[in-house]
């Protein structure tokens, strides 16, 4: 057993963070958010599962080591170098696939029971993203900084892209802090 699997860390997501770190690519979700994507395929274990922005494949990892036996994801990335080698990676699991393009090409698997919006369709077309997901499907999105203030704020501004999404009447959404710098916004679907 390697130190990361004795630490919980699938080996696959190890293999994904050392193709990330080969590629120069320091933009993959942190292990706290791998655990939340783990968790939320799980939690839906026949589901589709979507990812838009796959970079090097660390949180497609994430996403697969919580898959259920009848359940497939589908992850968008627009660079092609960077879909390439994740395709690759993930090659030896029919329940997987990796898609080279625009985040749109997303919409044609829809709907999504779990959808990791990390790339594109989270700032450019927000209420698409939300259209996208099944009723009771999960949205994730990371990146963005605690914000003790209502409304959130990023930059001594409002963040309106946050403050869009935690407050969409098609979705009951809230915010986790994932480490004391970094944030999610976790959602789901109204039915």
């Amino acid at each position: 057993m390697t130190d990361d699997e004795e630490r919980g860390v699938p080996a696959g997501v190890s293999a994904a963070e050392r193709a990330a770190a080969r590629l120069g690519f320091g933009k993959s979700c942190t292990r706290e958010v791998g655990r939340l994507l783990a968790f939320a395929a799980a939690a839906k274990p026949g589901g589709t599962v979507a990812e838009s922005g796959t970079g090097a494949g660390v949180g497609t990892a994430w996403l697969r080591s919580g898959l259920g036996p009848g359940a497939r994801l589908v992850t968008v990335e627009r660079d092609a170098e960077l879909a390439r080698g994740s395709a690759e990676l993930f090659a030896g699991d029919a329940r997987v696939r990796v898609l080279h393009g625009d985040w749109r090409l997303l919409e044609e698997h829809a709907p999504f029971d779990v959808f990791f919006c990390d790339g594109g369709g989270k700032r450019d077309d927000p209420d698409r993203v939300v259209e996208l997901l099944s009723p009771g499907g999960l949205l994730l999105m990371d990146d963005f900084t605690p914000s003790p203030h209502w409304p959130p704020r990023f930059g001594g501004e409002v963040d309106r892209l946050r403050l869009h999404y935690l407050t969409h009447p098609g979705l009951e959404a809230t915010e986790v802090r994932t480490a004391p710098g970094s944030a999610v916004v976790l959602a789901v679907r109204r039915a």
